[in-house]
């Protein structure tokens, strides 16, 4: 079980603040393409992922128990 929390504009997408992912282990990436097969137009090439708050690389292992946020890029000025 992987817990996910959605922020900004992917929490419009989804309809949802955060969600439970029934898998054992996943890489960051695997959970990227996940996000995107599931909601359409996630824009998984921009989006960060945050594993135990802490940023992750791509190529990084998610365990069941741990904690995931996405972050899409920041606008302002």
């Amino acid at each position: 079980m992987i817990k996910v929390f959605y922020f900004a504009r992917l929490r419009e997408l989804t309809g949802k603040a955060e969600e439970i992912i029934e898998e054992k282990a996943m890489t960051v990436e695997q959970l990227l393409d996940w996000a995107e097969e599931k909601y359409p137009g996630f824009g998984k090439d921009m989006i960060h992922v945050a594993v135990n708050e802490e940023y992750a690389l791509q190529e990084d292992i998610i365990q069941s128990g741990d904690t995931c946020a996405f972050i899409p890029p920041v606008s302002g000025g």
